[in-house]
């Protein structure tokens, strides 16, 4: 098995530092979604380095703006995905599988039917982690929640059957925040997966980033989480690779694909121009 890794350590501290920035956006008096749990998980992590969870201190956690720039941004990603799973519920698709789930809650925070199985794959000290912070704040899941902790450059589809999942029902899939974290070979074996498990009717949701790399270079963000020992630059793999779109477009699903800045304007909270240049995009897919 690879390394494992927490919160505050490898990939983990780019999940802290999401959920800092989903509990920035939650106490705005306007926000696009709210997580009444990200500053717990915060809190409870004691990171050696303050991470912002306000309004506040994100303006005042560096001077170049960057912070609250990175709040808009995962608010617009977790709106976009947040309203995914709504659809998708609407639709009648009631098995979701969230992949590297961090620390996400939208088991808990989303209205899920009361008959939904919730699936959330991530490494067992970051799920370990989460269902501590949940159960400390009296956390209830909208359905039936399932973790499975396993890694994602490994048989994870093995890892996800042994707890339950139900390959002849329709899935709603989610890859959030997880691409640039894997090698090519392992994107590619996560889409043929996916494929291969996936009952007709199901539907996948992708973020994808036209160059996070760059996107980093010299901003106060990596600053940040390079205080808790990691340079998110060092996680990134920068190999070519097909794009989502055209990868599952030739597997046979059917395919919508949104821009970040299209979905921020839909919303009435445009991103920065730093943010805009990363040609961020939200990929839908569907499985006749």
């Amino acid at each position: 098995m690879g390394r494992q890794w927490d919160v505050v350590s490898g990939v983990g501290v780019t999940a802290l530092a999401v959920a800092a920035a989903r509990a920035v956006e939650t106490s705005r008096p306007d926000a696009l979604t709210e997580d009444p749990y990200a500053l717990g998980f915060v809190e409870a992590a004691r990171a050696p380095v303050k991470l912002p969870t306000s309004q506040v201190e994100a303006a005042a956690f560096d001077g170049q703006g960057y912070w609250l720039e990175a709040t808009t941004y995962v608010a617009v990603r977790t709106r976009a995905f947040d309203d995914y799973f709504r659809r998708a519920a609407e639709a009648g698709v009631t098995q979701a599988v969230l992949l590297a789930s961090g620390l996400d809650s939208r088991a808990f925070r989303l209205p899920w039917p009361e008959h939904a199985v919730i699936y959330e794959i991530d490494q067992p000290l970051v799920l370990d982690f989460k269902l501590r912070v949940l159960r400390e704040h009296g956390a209830t899941a909208g359905g039936v929640h399932r973790p499975v902790g396993a890694d994602l450059r490994e048989d994870w589809p093995t890892a996800l059957e042994a707890a339950g999942f139900d390959r002849a029902r329709p899935t709603a899939w989610l890859a959030e925040g997880l691409l640039p974290y894997l090698p090519a070979e392992a994107e590619e074996s996560l889409f043929q997966e996916i494929h291969r498990i996936s009952a007709p009717g199901s539907r996948l949701a992708v973020e994808t980033i036209g160059d996070l790399s760059a996107g980093l270079a010299g901003t106060a963000a990596n600053d940040g989480v390079r205080t808790l020992g990691v340079d998110v630059r060092d996680l990134i793999h920068t190999e070519q690779r097909p794009a989502p779109a055209d990868r599952l477009a030739g597997l046979g699903w059917s395919v919508r694909e949104v821009a970040a800045t299209e979905a921020a304007a839909d919303y009435g909270r445009p991103l920065s121009p730093s943010f805009a240049a990363r040609d961020a995009r939200y990929v839908f897919a569907h499985r006749p």
